[in-house]
């Protein structure tokens, strides 16, 4: 079991049968698959003092960075707070009170003590990946798994699940060849390892080898989508594929089945589906009123700015709906954030920017959206996303740069971008 890996030791207040529920769910969240949160609720409802559980539970709805998830997040928190702990178990209780308020830093930090006494608990891990993620720490990304590495081996549960971790952080560190070979190696052992095939995807995607990408993600899509939470990501990478290789019949057709489908209010889901659609309107495609429906989605989820990543994908269904109004609320918002405690205000110091370089755009000022978003292009990173996911402010700049007729920016920017697209560090 992952838990007598992690400490041998008993979980406090678990019983035989809600640790084999929770034993499930770590495994399928490792693999992002199952229903997590009804086996965790599961676990709960036989043992209500199992700490774990319920820090567990809390994880999964702060994960999202959701509006609508987050009270939640807290009440778990609450509740463990008041339970029996290790004192391993006590960090993880930390760490969601933290992750559940916003302080994204803290919390990492405190995973990261978590994991250097116990480099073989899964979950600290895997959230603390996440949280690296959130803030842009691509060094973190990398050297949190890779310190935990030495401590484990193919025969230990979940071995698959830090290999994917590992094939990330290094593709965000421009290790592409020990990422893609990490990242095939997961799969190996774990088809359904949904986050080491996104791992994979974004080596290919950093390195413009787009017919390999659709043949990576067509190969085998029961592996990735069967039973998968983590789907709409993933074929958002595939989507990618086909843009880069001018097949936009194939991207919208992907847009309104598997990635925009089953319309989720789910601020991962619908980041997805901005960045797809903003990307075919830079290159001057037609995409109908699907603007519409997702600047819907959008405007509750961002009456109060909670994260400036998902901010700035907000603006981008707001501009491209023609929504003026959701995006002056918007923009409003992201002014009480940076008043407000909390690590979204530092986000902010990349997030209102972009917003406000989106919104330049939209209404034609190409010169206004570029004296936004170049300032902020070589520290983008400090808002979170992955280095994919913010090349779109890139290419937003150089569509601005091309329809005002700079031309020698144009070449700067693509230049720089096709460098670090074939950086080599291995």
């Amino acid at each position: 079991m992952a838990f007598d890996i992690a400490t041998g030791q008993r979980p406090t207040g678990a019983s035989a049968a809600a640790l084999d529920l929770y034993e499930t769910v770590l495994a399928g969240h490792q693999c992002f698959t199952g229903e997590p949160v009804r086996g965790l609720r599961a676990a709960v409802a036989d043992s209500p003092d199992f700490v774990m559980a319920q820090v567990f539970l809390g994880y999964l709805h702060a994960a999202g960075t959701d509006a609508f998830t987050l009270p939640a997040a807290l009440d778990c928190h609450a509740k463990a707070l008041a339970l029996s702990a290790s004192d391993r178990e006590a960090g993880h209780v930390t760490a969601l009170g933290h992750m559940a308020r916003g302080e994204i830093a803290a919390a990492a930090r405190v995973l990261a003590e978590v994991s250097a006494r116990y480099p073989r608990d899964a979950l600290a891990l895997q959230i603390g990946q996440l949280l690296d993620f959130l803030r842009g720490d691509a060094r973190r990304l990398r050297d949190r798994i890779g310190a935990a590495l030495p401590h484990w081996d193919e025969t230990m549960p979940g071995f698959h699940a830090v290999l994917g971790l590992h094939a990330f952080g290094l593709e965000e560190t421009g290790h592409y060849a020990a990422a893609e070979a990490t990242g095939r190696r997961a799969i190996e052992i774990e088809p359904r390892n949904g986050w080491a095939q996104h791992a994979v995807a974004h080596v290919l995607e950093m390195q413009n080898r787009r017919e390999e990408g659709v043949a990576w993600m067509r190969g085998d899509l029961g592996r990735w989508t069967g039973d998968s939470y983590f789907q709409v990501h993933n074929w958002w990478h595939l989507a990618l594929f086909h843009l880069g290789l001018g097949d936009t019949d194939a991207v919208l057709a992907l847009y309104d089945d598997p990635i925009r489908g089953d319309r989720s209010a789910l601020a991962y889901d619908m980041v997805d589906a901005s960045a797809l659609l903003w990307r075919l309107h830079l290159k001057g495609v037609d995409v109908g009123d699907r603007w519409v429906e997702l600047a819907a989605r959008w405007e509750p989820a961002v009456a109060e700015s909670l994260y400036a990543f998902n901010d700035a994908h907000a603006a981008m269904a707001f501009v491209g709906a023609g929504r003026g109004d959701a995006l002056g609320a918007l923009r409003a918002a992201q002014q009480r954030a940076i008043a407000r405690p909390g690590d979204n205000a530092a986000f902010q110091q990349v997030g209102e920017p972009v917003v406000r370089g989106l919104a330049a755009f939209g209404e034609g000022d190409w010169q206004g959206a570029i004296a936004a978003l170049q300032p902020v292009r070589a520290v983008a990173h400090r808002f979170g996303g992955s280095h994919a996911q913010r090349d779109v402010i890139d290419l937003t700049l150089v569509e601005a740069a091309r329809r005002v007729g700079d031309h020698g920016l144009v070449a700067a920017l693509e230049a720089d971008r096709a460098i670090v697209r074939l950086r080599v560090i291995d």
